[in-house]
């Protein structure tokens, strides 16, 4: 169902735009049915495709998901591992579905300590997806707020001394054009699951004025009518962004 066919209860009045979900509490969810962590993360990925699906529904055009952290390789070598090996399996898996189903992917955070042939897959779903437009996911992998803000500043930096910015132009405008992030709008509302009410690094520049809901459900039980739900939320805040209404 696209989002033009969608029924107008579904469609939220005045919903996010652009969702970032801060996937928390596979771990916890496997540990809770005495199953390993690696048994909650690959319940987690499946959850992905159902929240993909819904966002045309609710009238959500961007939704952004942290998958891997920059401080997530401070885990086990063998759930490390495992997450690695899940990546390549769910790409390669949902490349041919989320491309029929009109999903553009693309990924954000650091490549360079990623596994090759995980990057290889990485660039070939970009590839396949580029000319998709219904739903736009993109997936950090690798990904933290503040590496990617010292990435972006290292690259405005090397700008300058080449004589291609002029350091008197450089204001709150110019540094997101060197994110991960540059194609893509700020985040709305920023979820996360599993009752943690931190932002773990994620986002820290985009999502400076984006609402935040943090709620108990773990990732691998988050559904489609909490999404729904969310968003509907979302459409009765007053957001005012610093200002205050006459």
């Amino acid at each position: 169902m696209s989002s033009a066919d969608a029924s107008p209860s579904q469609i939220v009045p005045g919903g996010p735009r652009h969702v970032a979900i801060i996937m928390d509490g596979n771990g916890r969810w496997a540990t809770q049915r005495g199953r390993p962590r690696l048994f909650g993360h690959h319940a987690g990925a499946k959850r992905v495709r159902e929240v993909v699906e819904a966002c045309p529904d609710f009238g959500v055009e961007y939704l952004t998901i942290f998958a891997f952290s920059t401080e997530n390789w401070k885990r086990t070598q063998v759930e490390v591992a495992g997450l690695m090996s899940l990546f390549r399996r769910y790409i390669s898996k949902e490349t041919r579905g989320l491309s029929e189903f009109g999903a553009r992917v693309r990924f954000i955070g650091d490549r360079v300590r990623l596994d090759k042939k995980l990057v290889k897959l990485m660039n070939e779903l970009e590839e396949a997806t580029a000319h998709n437009t219904r739903v736009h996911l993109t997936i950090a992998l690798n990904y933290g707020g503040r590496d990617e803000v010292a990435r972006a500043t290292q690259r405005l930096a090397q700008d300058v001394a080449a004589g291609l910015l002029n350091p008197d132009d450089v204001d709150e405008e110019t540094l997101p054009k060197y994110l991960d992030t540059y194609v893509l709008p700020d985040p709305d509302l920023v979820i996360r699951t599993s009752g943690e009410a931190r932002i773990s690094n994620f986002l820290l520049w985009q999502s400076a004025y984006a609402e935040y809901e943090f709620i108990d459900t773990l990732w691998p039980d988050f559904s489609k009518e909490e999404f729904g739900s969310l968003c509907a939320a979302y459409g009765g805040r007053d957001r005012r962004f610093g200002a205050v209404k006459t």
